[in-house]
């Protein structure tokens, strides 16, 4: 096989050309950022310490009211990916006690993840769930993250002890963090071993808890019927303890879906297995959906544009009828913009604060289309049994356009299924 070295050494340089480009604007961007927050901040105003923001201690840092924001951070960061047979949220009453394993649980800086500053608290997720059980076990399970030794044996004999096991696993710093890439997606070490034998030698199912920035391969525990429930925590900061304790006893409903991964690659365009859907993320509660009927049915774009003709793009098996953007133009963009209205009850027994996801998928997802990708998202706070509606702007242009095979923006003739969880709704564009 004949190999045109000159043309594939340009091809490469030009591509690495672009990716210096690229990485240069990104920093450029970051840079900008950074002098304008400091232009707010009046930093280059003489001295700083003279101007409105210049002398913030602590006091005002640690007020009770930036202490709640941090709580509701976390509380709305953590994601349960998995509640078999509604193992959560255990019974403070029922529940006689507790055993806390892993290196995560008794470790309040992990939770700080990168970036951070000093706490105004600093709780471990395994005291603040001895305020809820008095006889609370901990064991440490690993000598580190890493994992390097796990001590199973002892950790077996704890969780055999308790009536209820939770396991605090996952990443921190040493793991992920600038400059420090990691080489696989799977626990560190023995963590997965040591998961396994605690929810094997357990009475009843255990709660997994991953602390982690980064994603983790956890397909074996959505697999194992002796690991019920799955949190994934994230970093969720100082009050990370806190509102992983009220989620475990139901003092808070989980809610925010799992949104991990790339837009551009995991969701729209990716056909093959999943662990989890992009938005995936579980209740105590459960929702009903539909679509209010106020959304029109057709796009009549040669309506709005009577001098317009449609351009025939040839597809791979037939010719597609299609609109370019600069053909459009951006008065006739807005005033293509419509409403869709969707109704969501909260059908179970608990409060909760629910994110609704629209998402639009076209006709014929092929020819590079994507699968189906992400209008917007809301979220909305309702009582058990309550009904709340819910409003997405649209803009044909851009939620209903694709890229053709030139890499042109369009809007081609044919129809559109606006998607909320089982829920679709049907638009026919007529160009």
């Amino acid at each position: 096989m004949d190999v045109n070295c000159g043309s594939y050494l340009k091809n490469y340089t030009k591509s690495a050309i672009q990716q210096k480009k690229l990485a240069e604007s990104q920093v450029d961007r970051a840079l900008h950022n950074l002098f304008a927050v400091r232009m707010r901040l009046g930093l280059f105003n003489g001295n700083p310490n003279q101007h409105l923001f210049g002398n913030i201690g602590p006091d005002q840092v640690c007020t009770k009211e930036h202490q709640q924001l941090a709580l509701e951070a976390a509380r709305n960061g953590i994601v349960l990916l998995k509640n078999s047979n509604k193992l959560l949220p255990f019974s403070k009453s029922q529940t006689s006690s507790l055993a806390v394993i892993g290196p995560n649980a008794h470790n309040a800086y992990a939770l700080l993840g990168n970036y951070e500053g000093p706490p105004c608290k600093s709780l471990e997720i395994d005291k603040v769930l001895q305020g809820y059980v008095k006889n609370t076990l901990y064991h440490k399970g690993c000598n580190a993250v890493n994992c390097t030794f796990a001590a199973i044996g002892d950790a077996v004999k704890i969780a055999k002890q308790a009536d209820r096991v939770v396991l605090v696993m996952g990443l921190d710093q040493s793991q992920e963090t600038e400059d420090h890439d990691r080489v696989d997606l799977t626990l560190p070490g023995q963590q997965e071993s040591l998961i396994r034998a605690v929810a094997a030698a357990s009475k009843k199912p255990v709660v997994l808890v991953l602390v982690c920035g980064g994603p983790v391969d956890v397909s074996f525990a959505k697999d194992d019927p002796k690991i019920g429930s799955i949190l994934w925590a994230g970093y969720p900061g100082e009050a990370g303890g806190i509102a992983i304790a009220e989620i475990i006893f139901g003092e808070h409903n989980p809610g925010l879906n799992h949104r991990r991964g790339y837009p551009g690659r995991a969701y729209r365009f990716y056909k093959g297995p999943k662990v989890f859907e992009f938005g995936y993320g579980l209740s105590f509660s459960t929702y009903s959906y539909e679509f209010i009927p106020s959304i029109p049915n057709t796009i009549q774009l040669h309506q709005l544009m009577p001098s317009f003709q449609a351009n025939g793009d040839e597809g791979s098996r037939s010719t597609r009828v299609t609109c370019q953007f600069r053909e459009i133009g951006a008065d006739i963009c807005e005033k293509l913009k419509f409403s869709t209205h969707v109704g969501v009850e909260n059908t179970g027994d608990m409060a909760g604060k629910h994110p609704v996801l629209l998402f639009v998928r076209h006709g014929r997802p092929s020819n590079g289309r994507p699968v189906k990708q992400l209008v917007g998202f809301e979220s909305v706070s309702l009582n058990a049994r309550e009904r709340a509606k819910v409003e997405f702007v649209l803009s044909p242009c851009e939620h209903l356009s694709t890229a053709n095979e030139d890499g042109v923006m369009v809007i081609e003739e044919g129809y559109r299924h606006l998607v909320v969880e089982d829920r679709e709704y049907p638009i026919n564009v007529v160009l």
